[in-house]
């Protein structure tokens, strides 16, 4: 599992609806963040987004339905799950 940051999908959980102030409704992702995730290539930048993600999505009541679209999506690619190292660094902190 050392490669969980550098294999993590995506956030994207594939509803692609831009309606939030340009916000992915799903995700809510920006086009050009979903378009700067795929450049990230070292590992804080990509924790770092996800904070940034999850932070925003739990302001929007949108967190708990992220999750587990986000772990199903995971599972479907066979991905380890980048979200465990977070909690982990959480309950570590």
């Amino acid at each position: 599992m050392a490669k969980t940051w550098a294999k993590a999908p995506s956030p994207c959980i594939d509803v692609c609806k831009f309606r939030d102030a340009g916000r992915c409704v799903g995700c809510a992702m920006t086009k050009p963040e979903k378009k700067s995730f795929k450049r990230l290539s070292k590992k804080s930048k990509k924790q770092a987004f996800f904070v940034m993600l999850e932070q925003r999505l739990a302001a929007m009541g949108k967190l708990g339905y992220w999750t587990r679209m986000y772990r199903r999506k995971c599972d479907r690619k066979d991905a380890p799950c980048p979200l465990d190292k977070l909690e982990k660094a959480d309950r570590a902190a």
